[in-house]
């Protein structure tokens, strides 16, 4: 069976989900255009997830994916417990000029945990998407086997060989090669991310070689150029995301999306700044603040307190120096102020559709 038969799609073309900045509305535009629309629940409760469902279905009644992140249970990123109370005051006074700039008073403790992770999985696997595609690791053979016994395609991503190799070890159905190039969270799970950090045209074709599920190119793909090359490497599927960032269906402000389409390919980087996770974006007066003071704290913790000023800035709508401009290195290709444009332009490059 092909990918597109499994996924249930027209167009093997999938949505990059998107931690916090997934939308209803850009999710349905891939999905009715005739590919997989993605949707990021980082940090949604049950209720929440219920409603991304719910509204998605409203809008289309094509496939679309779900996608959470697996939790490393060791570093307590449930638990409010496990957070450290020295590390928390030295990351709020070294950020204190940036809340102070966003005009919002400094987080107090104790700090809010996230989510339970069952009880996202279980929401997740109520809303019986087509697709559950998971990042930074191997969903458990117990996940596996429940989304297939309720008819949901299960995809993992991989940033090297190995983590191709245990994601199809472990049940899944389809694996995300993800490049270096690609904007966001680095979702290694193996090593860490900057011992992973394999460029897309290195990777694909080696994962293709090391796999027998269908590999998902990913990682600098931004128009028929991309796609048609990641097909010449065996892949059978793209994912897109800056690309359809830059869009206006997307939730990204507008200011996020107009450093997209200027942004050189030299000038993302890779931070742990914003989130206490490797990210490729754009670095802005917020990133080098906190690598300069020192101020950053570990995943989540760093994420929550970040995402006070964050939130406050996107309100305001004019103040890219305090927000998460996360981007790929292809960011400067995208062109397009349209979804339906963009997907229009990545369908082109796939071999006898285009």
């Amino acid at each position: 069976m092909s990918l597109t038969s499994q996924l249930g799609v027209e167009v093997p073309v999938v949505l990059g989900p998107f931690g916090g900045l997934s939308s209803v509305e850009l999710t349905a535009a891939v999905s009715e255009a005739g590919g997989l629309g993605s949707y990021g629940l980082y940090g949604f409760d049950r209720d929440r997830i219920r409603t991304v469902a719910d509204e998605l279905r409203s809008r289309t009644q094509r496939p679309f994916a779900l996608n959470l992140w697996l939790p490393h249970k060791e570093r307590g990123e449930h638990d409010p417990e496990a957070f450290d109370r020295g590390e928390f005051d030295r990351a709020v006074e070294g950020m204190a000029e940036l809340y102070a700039e966003a005009g919002v008073r400094p987080p107090e403790w104790p700090v809010a945990p996230l989510p339970s992770f069952d009880e996202q999985l279980e929401a997740a696997l109520d809303a019986r998407p087509a697709v559950l595609s998971f990042v930074f690791g191997v969903p458990s053979a117990e996940t596996v086997e429940e989304a297939h016994r309720r008819g949901i395609v299960v995809i993992g991503a991989a940033t090297t060989v190995a983590e191709a190799r245990a994601l199809e070890a472990g049940g899944v159905d389809a694996v995300v090669a993800s490049g270096m190039e690609a904007a966001g969270h680095r979702p290694s799970f193996l090593l860490e991310p900057e011992r992973s950090l394999v460029g897309a045209f290195s990777l694909i074709p080696q994962v293709v070689d090391a796999v027998g599920i269908p590999v998902i190119a990913a990682g600098g793909i931004a128009d028929r150029r991309g796609v048609a090359a990641a097909f010449a490497l065996g892949a059978s599927a793209v994912q897109a995301g800056t690309v359809f960032l830059a869009t206006a269906q997307s939730a990204a402000p507008a200011v996020h999306r107009e450093r997209i389409r200027t942004a050189l390919a030299n000038d993302t980087v890779l931070t742990r700044a914003m989130s206490g996770r490797v990210a490729r974006g754009l670095p802005n007066r917020a990133v080098r603040a906190i690598e300069a003071s020192g101020a950053g704290a570990s995943f989540p913790l760093q994420n929550i307190l970040t995402g006070i000023f964050r939130r406050a800035a996107q309100a305001q709508g004019d103040r890219p120096e305090l927000l998460s401009l996360w981007m790929g290195q292809s960011a400067g290709i995208s062109r397009f102020d349209d979804a339906a444009d963009v997907f229009a332009e990545l369908a082109a490059g796939v071999p006898d559709v285009g």
